[in-house]
């Protein structure tokens, strides 16, 4: 088949989504399918291109103002050249991860050509309050007026699809009344596992003889990485583990300042940016992993840790509990709760085989979520609607 994928957010962007699209398109392709996403170009003009590996059409964007690796789209400039590159590319399904500027102009020009679409919910108004600093109550319209918009899109394709149930459940609660189908995000189980060589990373970071906790994914307030440092300030220093941050974000400067001011200089380490190369030896440098985000309608990176068999500390929010269940393949901990997680951490980092029995059951959760499963799912979708 030939598969249009759209998305406001592609490779080398870094998050969730973004991740999710570019490994959808690969896998697409090789399964023998024929794919194109149309996502923000990297320049001020539309290019065709390749990154990481897949065919993208880039259409004309703009570079937000606080962090220019993301890109914007204004719809005006971007409506015939998107229509253009579908009637060229002649896809026989549309699959589009959002519905924002890139991805509602994708459904109207897909719709004119009489196309069948499908779309998967990545979206949660809740990664993008913080940093409008509204009040309460304003904040609260905004949801709203956010979830409608969102309904106006989807409720109008051939088929809806969304990571969790509890991501299902969110969209529901919002007055969204179509069907919608839940269908992970997958993880490539071959990929992501136990025994990789992770040596040179631990020579890169220059990290400690030491059992390591590992947190990866952007530094951004909604993450709440600076709540996983004040719990490691209460952890008995004789027995916490090193903690090993990967990733940048907003936050990345103003984390790096908290970690000194609680005197944990020697027991952290912002990696920073890790190349997706180093991702599957990254998580293997690791004892346990740990998130605190309250945003996570699913989370590949929790996903990942998982799939290499590691404990996982995760916040009781969102969706993270249908991947980290308490006392069994690690713990959890109420949201904002410095002490709790401190508990969690003291409890997990001074029991070795209570962290390879969470990590044993950890690896027999994820399996549900193999890659393999999930992509002839949506393939056996997409033949259905085409």
């Amino acid at each position: 088949m030939k598969i249009l994928i759209a998305n406001d957010t592609f490779y080398p962007d870094l998050n969730g989504c973004a991740y999710f699209t570019h490994r959808l398109a690969l896998w697409l392709m090789g399964r023998g399918h024929e794919v194109l996403v149309i996502a923000p170009s990297r320049t001020f003009r539309s290019e065709w291109t390749e990154r990481g590996g897949v065919k993208v059409f880039g259409v004309w964007s703009l570079p937000t103002i606080h962090y220019a690796e993301f890109r914007f789209c204004l719809p005006f400039f971007i409506k015939s050249p998107i229509a253009r590159a579908i009637r060229e590319f002649k896809p026989d399904v549309v699959h589009v991860q959002g519905h924002f500027m890139v991805g509602r102009t994708v459904v109207k020009a897909a719709r004119e050509l009489g196309l069948k679409v499908m779309g998967t919910n990545h979206f949660m108004p809740e990664n993008l309050l913080p940093y409008l600093h509204l009040p309460r109550r304003a904040e609260e319209w905004l949801t709203r007026k956010a979830w409608n918009d969102f309904r106006s899109i989807f409720e109008k394709l051939d088929h809806v699809t969304s990571p969790t149930q509890t991501a299902v459940d969110l969209v529901k609660k919002y007055g969204f009344s179509a069907p919608i189908q839940v269908v992970s995000n997958g993880i490539d189980l071959k990929r992501f596992r136990p025994g990789l060589d992770a040596a040179y990373l631990k020579g890169r970071y220059q990290l400690p003889d030491k059992p390591i906790m590992l947190y990866v994914g952007r530094l951004d307030t909604e993450k709440n990485v600076a709540l996983i440092l004040r719990a490691l300030a209460k952890v008995d220093p004789a027995v916490a583990p090193h903690f090993l941050i990967g990733g940048k974000g907003f936050e990345t400067k103003g984390l790096k300042e908290l970690t000194q001011t609680l005197g944990l200089g020697d027991r952290v380490t912002f990696a920073g940016f890790v190349p997706d190369e180093d991702l599957p030896s990254l998580y293997n440098v690791a004892d346990a992993f740990v998130i605190a985000g309250i945003a996570e309608l699913q989370s590949l990176v929790t996903m990942e840790a998982m799939a290499t068999g590691l404990p996982v500390i995760g916040v009781d929010a969102m969706a993270l509990p249908e991947l980290v269940h308490d006392q069994e393949n690690g713990y959890s901990f109420p949201p904002g709760d410095a002490d709790r997680l401190a508990q969690a951490i003291q409890a997990l980092f001074t029991d070795e085989e209570r962290r390879k029995k969470m990590g044993q059951k950890s690896l027999e959760i994820i399996q549900a979520h193999s890659i393999d499963k999930v992509m002839s799912t949506f393939e056996s979708l997409y033949a259905s609607l085409v």
